[in-house]
Formats: C-alpha cells, structure tokens, sequence
C-alpha cells in the first residue's frame, strides 16, 4: 500500500499531465502575443522596455484568450509539483530531494507572478488600458519582486533545482543522457510577471515533454514502485 506522497497514481499521471499542460500554456501565450497584435502594434510593444506593454494591450484586445492562456499555463504549474516530488522519489538521494525542493521554490515564485499577471489584466477592466498601464509600469519591478523579494529568489530555484535533479537523474540511470539534458534545458525558461512566449520556450517545453511523458507512463503501468535505489533505467 502506497503510503508517500504524491504515490504511484499522482506521481504517474502529473509527470504525463504535467509538462503537456505547460507547454499547451507556453504555446497559447506565444500564440496570443502573436496573433491578437497587428503589425503596427507588435512593433510599438517590441519597442518598449518590457513585454508587460504588449501583454496588457493584447488582453485588451482579446481577453478571453489571454485569461486561457494564462489560466493553462498556471495550471501546468501546479500540475509540476506532484510531477518533480515524483521524480525526485524515484531517482532517490540528497542531491535529487535539493533539486526537486528548488524546482517546487521555483513553481511557488510562478503561482506569486500569476497572481500579479491576473490583477493586472483586472485592473485594465477597472481603469481601462492606459491608466492601468501606466500604474502597473510605475510599480513594475516591486510587484515583479514581491514583498521583501521573496518569490524573485524563490524563482532562481527553478534554474539551480533543474541542475542537481537533471544529475541526480542521469547518475541514477532513471534518465539517460538525452533525456536528463532536455529536462535541464527546460528549466531555462524566463520567470517574472506578464512575460511574453517565444518559439524557444515552447520548444524546450516540448523537450519537457519528451523527458517526462515515458517515465508517467512507466510509472502508471508499475504495480509496484522500484525497489529504493533501484530504479529502472530509461536509456536514452
């Protein structure tokens, strides 16, 4: 009887659910910087010294897809917690429960800048876009850094925690080689309030995918965990 958390099913269906879900995310919110904006538009927001500029105008224009966008792609965060506890697990040690803890610091700091992208679409349905642009850029990098700067050192979590778990996993044999480097690449995406999507961003998130996705489904087909220290090598 499985009595640790996140267990065979939850670990098992996140590591699937999970890095699909943010890379559908990832792919809505490129595809909703560069699809809602016309031409004009796209140049003006490029122009400025943040993506917030091109983010607020876009959900002004189009706020049921933005609020879509970014609803999936929280929710893929969250998904990830239960997903990397799970890897964490399986490939064992100190070296992976340090990784996964960052990881985890990492998604927190995502939660805390999805709450500042949604009340500042709020705002512009209060205020209107220029007023609301204009506060949210006077205050931009003090919401962006939270109260005492925790969520943006949290953040970094993300970059160190992906590290020691991609060689925790790679010694351990439950990644190979290719697959530790994709899941390594894919901590390498911005963080921050009211980013912008690139094709790069997707892509490593596909690479998320790729690295995770086999092991939920081998996860899910067990009967029974791995022995401890003893896991199942996946090759490549």
């Amino acid at each position: 009887m499985e009595t640790s958390f996140p267990g065979r099913w939850i670990g098992g269906v996140t590591l699937v659910l999970g890095p699909v879900v943010l890379c559908a995310g990832y792919l809505l919110r490129h595809l909703s910087s560069t699809t809602v904006l016309t031409s004009q538009q796209q140049a003006w927001a490029e122009a400025q010294p943040f993506a917030a500029y091109g983010q607020l105008l876009a959900y002004a224009s189009q706020p049921a897809l933005l609020t879509l966008a970014y609803a999936v792609f929280a929710l893929g965060v969250v998904l990830l917690f239960p997903a990397f506890i799970a890897l964490a697990q399986r490939v064992g040690g100190g070296l992976a429960s340090w990784g996964a803890a960052l990881l985890v610091a990492g998604l927190f700091a995502r939660l805390y800048f999805a709450g500042a992208d949604q009340t500042a679409f709020q705002l512009t349905e209060v205020l209107g876009l220029d007023q609301a642009t204009n506060a949210i850029m006077k205050e931009y990098v003090d919401i962006s850094y939270g109260p005492w700067r925790v969520p943006v050192w949290a953040s970094v979590g993300q970059y160190a925690g992906s590290l020691l778990l991609a060689i925790a996993a790679w010694r351990s044999g439950v990644l190979g080689t290719a697959r530790a480097v994709m899941l390594l690449l894919a901590g390498g995406t911005w963080m921050g309030v009211l980013k912008a999507a690139s094709v790069p961003d997707v892509l490593v998130t596909v690479l998320l995918c790729v690295a995770l996705v086999p092991l939920g489904v081998q996860v899910l087909r067990e009967r029974s965990p791995a022995p401890s220290g003893r896991p199942q090598v996946l090759s490549w």
